[in-house]
């Protein structure tokens, strides 16, 4: 069974088309980033997963169920960018008060060491600091041991260590054969620690598969040099390439076989070449060629 199933999914704010007709599946035991520019239906889309919006049009499906119910028996945990803590609460008071709301939470001191919290257990929530807060919110999210767990920009505003720290708990969460979905800005993140990448624009999916996968689609390698006021007619046409950016100078390649790419520059063409760069194409590459506005 699916953990998530998108069917034809629409949502619309007045004349705005936020979502356009969404079809996506997660099977269970995945870990998967949702990526895309502001304004391409990420949040809008996570909101409806989680049954705090409802779809225009389409159908949305979390173990089989309509997602209000799944939410109901405990099997979606959620840390979103919105909501605040309870101010005068501790941070064990607030967990454990969570937790109490499931049918079969996470042991507490056990929540507190994935989080990274068991130094806080004790400090009252409206003293924390924003990266702190972002940790017990993952807290919260994973207090009831649900089958599905979405993230929204978990790491924003946490430091670097903080940062390494969490997706360490996070990996370790879902090792247990649970399902993650997070949305980030961070690209290395989806990189470092999904399994599977979404790419989403204008309210639609432009690109699914892993993040090697994903890097491919943008071309696999670049090829840079300093172009100087040359033309750059015709480079389009040579062997392997796929798309011609020039910036400050500077023309960049994207290119499935470099080495031809490369051969033709100097036997194919009358520039003069300088300061020639052959690099792999990273995910940011690819998410720029893939959301790029036609």
């Amino acid at each position: 069974m699916n953990a998530i199933a998108f069917t034809d999914v629409s949502r619309s704010y007045g004349n705005v088309l936020a979502v356009d007709g969404l079809n996506l599946t997660v099977e269970t035991g995945r870990t998967v980033a949702l990526l895309g520019p502001n304004g391409a239906g990420k949040s809008t889309s996570i909101n409806m997963l989680l049954g705090l919006i409802r779809p225009s049009g389409g159908r949305i499906e979390l173990f089989g169920r309509p997602p209000e119910q799944a939410v109901a028996r405990g099997e979606v945990g959620a840390m979103l960018q919105d909501g605040e803590l309870i101010p005068e609460l501790t941070v064990r008071e607030l967990v454990d008060f969570v937790r109490g709301l499931y049918p079969e939470p996470l042991d507490l001191d056990a929540i507190l060491q994935m989080a990274d919290l068991t130094d806080l257990a004790g400090r009252r929530a409206g003293k924390l600091s924003g990266g702190q807060s972002q940790r017990v919110r993952f807290a919260l999210a994973v207090a009831g041991a649900p089958r599905l767990l979405v993230l929204d920009e978990p790491t924003a505003a946490m430091d670097v260590e903080s940062r390494q720290r969490f997706w360490a708990a996070m990996r370790d969460y879902a090792a247990g054969g649970r399902t993650v979905l997070f949305a980030t800005h961070y690209l290395e993140e989806a990189d470092e620690n999904s399994d599977r990448v979404i790419v989403v624009a204008r309210g639609r999916v432009v690109a699914d598969g892993t993040a090697a996968q994903i890097k491919a689609k943008a071309g696999g390698h670049a090829v840079r040099f300093t172009l100087d006021g040359q033309s750059a007619a015709g480079l389009d046409a040579l062997p392997g390439v796929s798309a011609v950016e020039v910036t400050g100078g500077t023309a960049t390649l994207r290119t499935a076989d470099p080495d031809a790419t490369v051969a033709a520059l100097y036997r194919g063409t009358s520039l003069e070449i300088r300061d020639l760069r052959l690099a792999g194409a990273d995910l940011e590459d690819a998410f720029l060629a893939l959301t790029r506005e036609p």
